[in-house]
């Protein structure tokens, strides 16, 4: 029997699937039989893979070529006995580390939570005698009662259903409870269409049934995510992999340099401690040690930033990858829709009637397609609304501002667009006491309601169902009066057709009049002569919010797709409404089972709607989007989205109706449940990878000069215009006090009017490369020139390095406001728009001013006391270089308008 557990049973009938299990419908398994399969199958729980332990997720932090160089500054400077930077560049480290590990360590708490949504408890039948027992303990071949309000235990194969209905949304993402049977289905059925089947960890809403244990712990479709998840792949954030290969860079650069500058100054005939001293000077000066701290302290601002937006982040790189993205896959149900069944519809009579607004908040109107107000609302509208109001057992509830339903979601929806006629529920079921019920029964497809007039008299029955369990029982219809007319079977059959055209679920509504003495109601009585009152159509309706985030993704160049469990038929109604690209077609799950991966990677882009899609197929469209080159953020909430979230670029997850499972998958969770905060949260990470560039853009050209300035030096035989300790205090202070002000930086006005950039782009294109090194090479002008000056003119060399160390500190100040925007001029970004870089200008000048007029830090940092007329030459170099950099971004915006102008797109 081993061989046949977790494998299909749906396409095999009842009693064939007991005999396989060894197991009996009416007494169960025996006693000594449940212990043997306890001990060969083990424990009803998902097992919890060993993953990495503690220590080593530490030490993997790093694990990181930046980490690397970080590291050896640090080492250089303990060896130059510089104990303050030394300890300031590993506290850089050391906070990197740990931030990156409290936040890894979120992640692994995944699959606990996926195991902890199988522990429940479970009615079974052993030896004949019915037991509550715990879910861990259900072993294959249990007999399992299900009622309503149950999870069920494990996955079951019905063998006697009683109108059982199970919420399978966390699973297969469909958005109303599923009607169960037990007949037996074709062997290529799709999971969500396996109605004979109860799968673990899904909601029995209604009903009855038993059925018998066919799959336990990880061989249960819940465990098979489990392992989808435990084997997904995560990858690098754009940003991770762009900052590992600029590090890889920056340090075969630094050491080739340091190698450089050692080699020919031995050549030179220079003795070996001063070429290593000078190497070692090399080698800080071109390691930006404020580049970790600026990462770390902008992403963590943005996951403030992001907070107050309604979007927590888990993982920091996550707040940049949604600038990134280049297209989002979003679940329907809860995340595009509101997860709520709204009457959208209603044909009473000969009339059709629109109703607005959206979920159980019973707020909205309705009014007749041809234009009639309110208050001209029909007699036939009213009976209709009231018979949808009547015959039902669910209850609109209002808890923390939210309108929710206790029982059937469509029975909720059909409460609110009474109640937004002006039917009070309460008072209804007051006016007209209800005297016996027939329930919704399968076979059937209806459900009818026995009630007393308020006015005495006769006795009501209600009835609702499918269109055609309705109208086979009807004689005549209504006028708009309430009159009596004559039943039109066609037109009711084209206006169903015409709803169900927009994905609506539709519902039929019939009454009918019973003697005073008839105080029951059984199927005699409303077997035929009823009277059709309408129909009213449904729909889990798309988000108002949601419509203008697709717009404005689509306008940013971010591609929006719907990944869902539902019929394709509603998913394109929904996709329609949303406004998605190409909304008509949709693939479904048993198309893309019949795709090549090839196929599936050639298909993927053009299409928008993907509809009864199974969990690993979720994982394939992720990955064939990511084959093509695209940042993938992925949307979901339920226990099938998970393995894609982890999958995905960057997981989204919903707070309020996501599972557990989902939210410790993803990188970032909505605590609205809005996809609107998408859009919001993409805005916001488009700002943060500006202001990183704008921070790499701004370093880098201190480092390069540094570096230039020391090759000068050696390559020219003259002494060093400046010391390993004063190149610390230039990068450590001015990263700190400057080039962190730019992480405060407002997002410029146009950033969602751009295209998403290039997954493929470095960090730095070949524009800010060149500005780079155009500031680079007048640093190295300045600095060397004015020491060289100074040199000259007679003054102490101690004085001319301080001349070359404010050199760099000025020109950094003045460049600073250049970096404010990449594209614009100083004036154009809002001068006063960002007073963090005022602030921390006037604190880099006094320390400046310390710097090189405070005796404690002439002794500590070698400077000494320099005159006006120096101070004179230090400004006339920043002020250049301010100059040089606004010509350089005049030229190649107008280069760009020009390129724009003749058709084509500009150079970056």
């Amino acid at each position: 029997m081993d061989r046949l557990i977790g494998k299909h049973w749906h396409h095999l009938p009842p009693d064939e699937v007991l005999d396989l299990l060894g197991s009996d419908g009416e007494k169960g398994l025996d006693l000594f039989e449940i212990e043997s399969r306890q001990d060969r199958y083990g424990a009803n729980v998902l097992t919890t893979r060993k993953g990495t332990g503690p220590l080593l997720r530490f030490l993997l932090q790093f694990h990181q070529p930046l980490v690397y160089i970080l590291l050896a500054a640090a080492l250089v400077t303990l060896l130059l006995r510089e104990w303050v930077d030394s300890g300031v560049i590993f506290g850089v480290v050391l906070v990197n580390a740990v931030i990156g590990f409290l936040q890894e360590s979120k992640a692994v708490k995944a699959l606990d939570a996926l195991a902890r949504t199988m522990i429940t408890e479970a009615t079974v039948i052993r030896s004949g005698e019915k037991r509550r027992i715990s879910s861990s303990e259900v072993v294959p071949g249990d007999i399992v009662l299900l009622q309503s309000g149950d999870k069920v235990p494990a996955d079951i194969r019905l063998i006697s259903v009683r109108d059982l209905q199970v919420d399978e949304s966390a699973l297969t993402g469909e958005s109303v409870a599923v009607q169960k049977d037990d007949r037996v289905l074709p062997h290529e059925t799709l999971l969500a269409d396996r109605k004979n089947m109860a799968y673990g960890s899904s909601l029995v809403t209604y009903g009855q049934a038993a059925g018998v244990v066919v799959a336990i712990g990880d061989r249960t479709e819940v465990g098979r995510i489990s392992e989808l998840i435990s084997s997904t792949e995560e990858l690098d954030t754009p940003l991770l992999r762009k900052i590992a290969e600029f590090s890889k860079v920056l340090l075969y650069v630094i050491l080739l340099l340091a190698g450089l500058t050692f080699g020919v100054g031995l050549l030179r005939g220079e003795s070996a401690f001063e070429m290593f001293m000078a190497a070692v000077a090399l080698a800080v000066g071109a390691i930006p040690e404020g580049l970790p701290a600026a990462m770390t302290i902008t992403l963590a601002i943005g996951v403030a930033r992001m907070a107050r937006r309604r979007a927590i982040i888990r993982k920091l790189p996550a707040v940049e990858t949604l600038g990134s993205t280049t297209v989002i896959c979003s679940d329907k149900t809860g995340t595009l829709t509101e997860n709520q069944m709204t009457v959208q519809e209603v044909m009473a009579g000969p009339d059709l009637f629109e109703v607005t607004g959206a979920g159980y908040a019973p707020f909205g109107e309705i009014t007749a397609q041809n234009g009639h107000p309110r208050d001209a609302l029909t007699p036939a509208l009213l009976e209709c609304l009231r018979c949808g109001l009547l015959c039902n057992d669910s209850l609109l509830v209002e808890k923390d501002g939210r309108w929710t339903v206790q029982g059937d979601p469509t029975e909720g929806a059909l409460i609110a667009s009474a109640v937004k006629c002006g039917f009070s529920a309460e008072g209804e079921a007051v006016r007209w006491k209800r005297l016996d019920t027939i329930p919704f029964e399968s076979q059937h497809q209806f459900m009818a309601t026995l009630h007393a007039a308020p006015e005495g008299g006769s006795l009501i029955a209600y009835a609702k169902g499918s269109v055609e369990s309705i109208l086979e029982r009807c004689a005549r219809s209504l006028s708009s009066e309430g009159e009596p007319a004559d039943l039109n079977p066609g037109k009711i059959l084209a206006a169903v057709d015409q709803m169900a055209a927009k994905g609506l679920r539709v519902l039929a509504f019939a009454r009918t009049s019973l003697q005073e003495e008839a105080k029951r109601l059984d199927h005699q009585d409303i077997s035929a002569g009823m009277t059709f009152l309408g129909l009213q159509g449904m729909i889990d309706p798309a988000r108002a919010e949601a419509v203008e985030a697709v717009k404005n993704c689509h306008s940013a160049g971010i591609h929006v797709k719907m990944i869902t469990g539902d019929h394709a038929l509603t998913a394109s109604a929904i996709a329609r409404m949303i406004g998605l690209r190409n909304a008509g077609l949709a693939v479904t799950g048993r198309d893309l089972a019949n795709m090549s991966d090839r196929e599936l990677i050639d298909t993927v882009e053009g299409v928008s709607v993907y509809a009864r899609v199974a969990p690993e197929q979720k994982l394939r469209l992720v990955e064939a989007l990511q084959a093509r080159g695209n940042i993938v953020a992925m949307t979901g909430d339920g226990v099938n989205d998970a393995p894609a979230l982890k999958r995905a670029d960057i997981g989204v997850a919903m707070g309020i109706t996501g599972t557990d499972v989902a939210k410790e998958a993803a990188d970032m969770v909505l605590t609205d449940d809005n996809f609107a905060t998408i859009e919001a949260a993409v805005e916001e990470g488009r700002g943060i990878f500006d202001n990183l560039t704008k921070f790499i853009v701004w370093t880098l050209p201190t480092n390069i000069g540094e570096g230039l300035v020391i090759l000068a030096a050696i390559f020219a035989g003259v002494t060093l215009p400046i010391l390993p300790v004063q190149i610390l205090w230039i990068n450590m202070t001015t990263a700190v006090l400057l080039g962190l002000m730019l992480v405060f930086e407002p997002k410029e006005p146009d950033i969602m009017e751009r295209s998403p950039r290039d997954p493929g782009q470095p960090i730095l294109t070949r524009v800010l490369i060149w500005r780079i090194l155009i500031v680079g090479f007048l640093l190295l002008l300045g600095a060397f020139g004015l020491f060289e000056w100074e040199m000259r003119t007679g003054t102490d060399v101690a004085e001319a390095r301080t001349v070359a160390v404010n050199v760099f500190v000025m020109v950094e100040l003045f460049y600073l406001f250049n970096c404010r925007s990449l594209t614009k001029s100083v004036l154009e970004t809002g001068f006063f728009s960002n007073l963090w870089v005022f602030g921390g200008a006037s604190i880099m000048l006094a320390l400046q001013l310390m710097f090189t007029y405070v005796p404690v830090m002439n002794t500590a940092f070698h400077s000494k006391p320099i005159g006006v007329d120096s101070w004179l030459r230090i400004l006339a170099v920043a002020v250049i270089v301010l100059l040089v950099v606004g010509l350089e971004k005049w030229v190649v915006r107008k280069r760009a308008n020009s390129d724009t102008g003749k058709g084509r797109p500009g150079r970056s």
